[in-house]
C-alpha cells in the first residue's frame, strides 16, 4: 500500500518535497500543494463564516495499512511536521553576545540591553519598591490563582523530593546516596510574544523545594514598563518571595548568569524557555553553567478516536497554537470521521479566534492529522514524535496512557486538558521539545538537586575487596591504583 504525507493547507502553494511509504520503505518524490476539497458530509452540516472553509484545515497524513512495528521513528523521519529549531545558526549570532558579557560584564549587558530592547539601564537589578508595587497592583483574580497555582505545583514537586538512601554492601562497607542542592540557580522568564507570570511559578517553586538558597529571576525589559519586565512577571516573582529579579532577556541574560556581573553574581544552573538566541546560548555556556535543556517551539498530540469530542480536540489544538506561529500540532486518529468533524470545528474556532493569524501560521507550517488503523499504531505514532505534550482523548484512556514511552507530559482523558497542566494542574509546564522527549523529561525538582555518593569502608572490608582490585587495576596497568590499596591492607595488619 502506496500512502502519501503531504504538507500545506489554507491556501495553494508551490512544489515541495513529500514522502511516500510502500510498505515500511521510504522514497522521495514532488509534488504540488493544493486544497483539499471541504468534507461534503460536513460542509452542508457546519458552514463556516461566510460560507465555510472551502478545504480541509489539517493536511491528512494516511498511514492506514501499515502496522505499529513499522511506525518507529526511522521509518516517520520526515514525515511528521515540526518546526525546527536552529540553534547551530542562531550560535554564531549569540557568541559574540556571550563574549562580550564575559569580558565587560555590566557594562556590556548594559549596551546589548539598550541595543536589542530599546532601554537603557544604569542597573539589570529591579529594585524591590518595583516589586511591592506590581504586587499591589495585581488583579486579585490573577493573584489567587498564582497562589492556587503555586499551591498545587508545590505539592506535587515536594513529593518529587528523593531521600538520602544508605546501601550496605557488606560488614563494614557503605555506600550513602546524598541529594544536594545546587547554591545558586537563575531564572529565565521570556516575555516575547506572550507574557508567561505562570513560569515563574513552574521554575521557582522546584527550586524552592529542592533547598536552592539563591534564586535569581531574569526577563526582558519593556520600553512600556519604564524599562521593568512586564508587572505580571515582577508581581509572580515578589508573591513567591523572589528578592532579586533583572531586567535582562536573550542571550545576555543566559551570559551573565553564567559568568556573573557587577550586578549579578554567577549562579550555578540555568533553567527556563526562551526563543533560539536562549537555546543557542544555554548550549554555548553548557558546562560553564548548568541547564535544563533547550526548549525550543512548543507542541501537542492527541490520540482521539470515535469516542473523542470534536469540539474538544479541536479547542485543545487552537489552544496550542496560540502560543506560537511555529507551534505544531498533531492530531493522531482512527476515525476518519472525527478528522472530518476536528476540520470543521477548526475551521468554525479558528475564524473566532483573537490570535487568529498566529494559530493559522502555526497549523498550516508544522500541522497535521494522521490517519491510522488502531491504537497501537497511535501510539507508534505518539513515541516516534516524542511530544511535549500528549492527550489521550480514547475509550479506556488511562490504559492507554500507561503504555506511552515518549513525551514531556501526559493527560489522560477529556477533562485534562493541556492548558490545565499550564496553568493549574500541579504538573510543571517546561517540558522537552522537538522530539527529546525520547530522552529527556521536564523541569522537575531533580534539575536542581545533585546526586552525591558518600563511601565508608573499614578495614576489614577494604581488605576484603584488595585481591579484586589488584586483578582490576593490574587489567588496566594502573599499579599505583592497586598501590594505594595494598599501602592500607599492610598498615591495617
Amino acid at each position: 500500500m502506496e500512502v502519501v504525507a503531504s504538507w500545506g493547507i489554507f491556501s495553494s502553494g508551490a512544489g515541495l518535497s513529500s514522502r511516500t511509504f510502500s510498505g515500511s520503505r521510504l522514497s522521495s518524490r514532488t509534488f504540488f500543494r493544493f486544497p483539499a476539497v471541504f468534507p461534503r458530509r460536513l460542509a452542508a452540516q457546519r458552514q463556516g463564516p461566510g460560507g465555510g472553509y472551502p478545504w480541509q484545515v489539517l493536511t491528512r497524513i494516511d498511514l492506514r495499512g501499515m502496522d505499529a512495528a513499522s511506525l518507529g521513528p526511522q521509518q516517520l523521519a520526515g514525515v511528521l511536521p515540526r518546526a525546527r529549531l536552529d540553534v547551530e545558526a542562531a550560535l554564531e549570532a549569540v557568541r559574540p553576545v556571550c563574549e562580550e558579557v564575559r569580558l565587560r560584564g555590566a557594562a556590556a549587558v548594559r549596551e546589548l540591553t539598550q541595543r536589542f530592547d530599546g532601554v537603557d539601564l544604569a542597573t539589570t537589578r529591579v529594585p524591590p519598591s518595583a516589586l511591592r508595587d506590581a504586587l499591589a497592583g495585581l488583579d486579585p483574580g490573577v493573584r489567587a490563582a498564582l497562589q492556587e497555582a503555586a499551591r498545587r505545583a508545590r505539592l506535587v514537586h515536594e513529593a518529587q523530593l528523593p531521600r538520602d538512601t544508605v546501601t550496605t554492601i557488606a560488614d563494614g562497607a557503605a555506600v550513602t546516596e546524598r541529594y544536594v542542592p545546587v547554591g545558586r540557580a537563575g531564572v529565565y522568564v521570556p516575555g516575547g510574544l506572550v507574557v508567561y507570570p505562570s513560569s515563574v511559578v513552574m521554575n521557582v517553586i522546584p527550586a524552592q523545594v529542592a533547598g536552592v538558597t539563591e534564586i535569581a529571576v531574569a526577563s526582558p525589559p519593556r520600553p512600556e514598563s519604564g524599562g521593568l519586565p512586564h508587572p505580571a512577571v515582577l508581581a509572580a516573582c515578589a508573591l513567591l518571595g523572589v528578592t532579586e529579579v533583572h531586567a535582562v532577556g536573550g542571550a545576555q541574560a543566559i551570559a551573565m548568569f553564567g559568568y556573573g556581573t557587577e550586578d549579578c553574581a554567577p549562579a550555578d544552573i540555568v533553567s527556563g524557555p526562551g526563543n533560539v538566541y536562549v537555546a543557542a546560548a544555554k548550549r554555548l555556556l553548557l558546562g560553564r553553567i548548568g541547564t535544563d535543556a533547550e526548549a525550543g517551539p512548543t507542541e501537542v498530540a492527541v490520540i482521539a478516536d470515535d469516542t473523542a469530542d470534536p469540539v474538544l480536540v479541536a479547542a485543545d489544538l487552537v489552544a496550542q497554537a496560540e502560543h506560537d506561529p511555529l507551534a505544531a500540532c498533531l492530531l493522531i486518529t482512527t476515525d476518519p470521521l472525527l478528522a472530518d468533524d476536528t476540520d470543521a470545528e477548526l475551521a468554525r474556532q479558528v475564524a473566532a479566534a483573537r490570535h487568529r493569524e498566529r494559530i493559522e501560521a502555526a497549523l498550516a507550517g508544522q500541522s497535521a492529522c494522521v490517519l491510522v488503523d488502531n491504537v497501537d499504531a497511535a501510539l507508534a505514532v505518539a513515541d516516534a514524535w516524542a511530544p511535549e505534550h500528549l492527550e489521550i482523548q480514547v475509550s479506556r484512556a488511562a490504559e492507554v496512557a500507561a503504555r506511552v514511552r515518549n513525551a514531556g507530559a501526559v493527560f489522560v482523558g477529556p477533562y485534562a486538558p493541556v492548558s490545565l497542566g499550564d496553568y493549574l494542574a500541579g504538573s510543571n509546564h517546561v517540558l522537552p521539545t522537538g522530539g527529546t522527549a525520547r530522552h529527556s523529561g521536564g523541569l522537575s525538582v531533580l534539575t536542581f538537586l545533585r546526586g552525591i555518593h558518600v563511601v565508608e569502608y573499614d578495614a576489614a572490608a577494604l581488605a576484603a575487596v584488595a585481591p579484586h582490585i589488584d586483578a582490576l587495576g593490574g587489567a588496566e596497568d594502573l599499579a599505583a591504583h592497586v598501590n594505594a590499596v595494598r599501602v592500607r591492607v599492610a598498615a591495617a595488619t
